[in-house]
């Protein structure tokens, strides 16, 4: 039998072939100079690029990649499918534009030796940088003071694309999940505190991708999630913690 992973990195991906390549060197770079197994998953979703093909040849040269395939569109529904069949200590996720870097992880597991069980990078607490501004319908987000107010109080960044599960927090909530879409994150978050899981925000890195292609119109979307899932809540419609 194969060695476990102490870390599963997971890559949602749709039309990413061009940013693919260098993301996969550079998590693969990182991860080789430490000395615990590790696993890389891309979730080819619903591309018509040749983002499964050219994954596909890169598991000939990354040793611990895995390509599946998620034919059902929706970033959260990717996720959520790499998450379930990832076989970590540790489960991250982290976007296909490496606007986060994988080496962030290494100060990530200084919180889950203390006990926490969900680790998500946050580009708006102090300490964190980002280079360079974002947009001003990202930064209405970067707020996010409505969904402070609706269903995560305390936490600053809900939407940072580089977050870790321990493998019983992924195992609980990435089950119950099914938003598809940008407001995935805050539904995993909830279902997080629901069940009682300790959650640390963390500073990062984040390097701003104008190549980009998230709309405005996705962030209005999360705003209509978000009160769908905290009324999802009220409902019981996620059963008892």
């Amino acid at each position: 039998m194969a060695t476990k992973p102490r870390l599963s990195v997971i890559i949602p991906a749709h039309n990413e072939a061009k940013r693919l390549p260098l993301t996969l060197i550079d998590i693969d770079r990182h991860l080789a100079r430490w000395p615990f197994p590790y696993e890389i998953i891309v979730v080819d979703n619903a591309s018509t690029d040749a983002t499964k093909e050219i994954a596909n040849r890169f598991s000939s040269i990354i040793k611990n990649l895995k390509v599946i395939e998620c034919p059902v569109k929706g970033k959260g529904v990717a996720v959520q499918k790499g998450m379930l069949e990832a076989r970590g200590d540790i489960r991250l996720f982290a976007d296909a534009d490496n606007s986060t870097s994988v080496d962030q992880f290494f100060k990530m597991e200084h919180y889950f030796k203390e006990g926490y069980d969900v680790v998500i990078a946050s580009r708006y607490v102090s300490g964190a940088r980002m280079e360079p501004p974002q947009a001003w319908y990202r930064t209405l987000v970067r707020g996010n003071f409505f969904i402070q107010w609706i269903i995560l109080k305390g936490i600053k960044d809900t939407q940072c694309g580089f977050k870790a599960f321990s493998e019983k927090a992924a195992t609980t909530i990435f089950p119950l999940a099914d938003v598809p879409g940008w407001a995935f994150d805050i539904e995993v978050l909830a279902l997080a505190r629901h069940f009682g899981f300790r959650i640390a925000e963390m500073p990062v890195m984040w390097v701003n991708d104008f190549a980009s292609r998230v709309k405005s119109s996705a962030y209005l979307q999360v705003f209509f999630d978000v009160v769908r899932i905290r009324l999802r809540f009220a409902r019981g419609y996620y059963g008892r913690s």
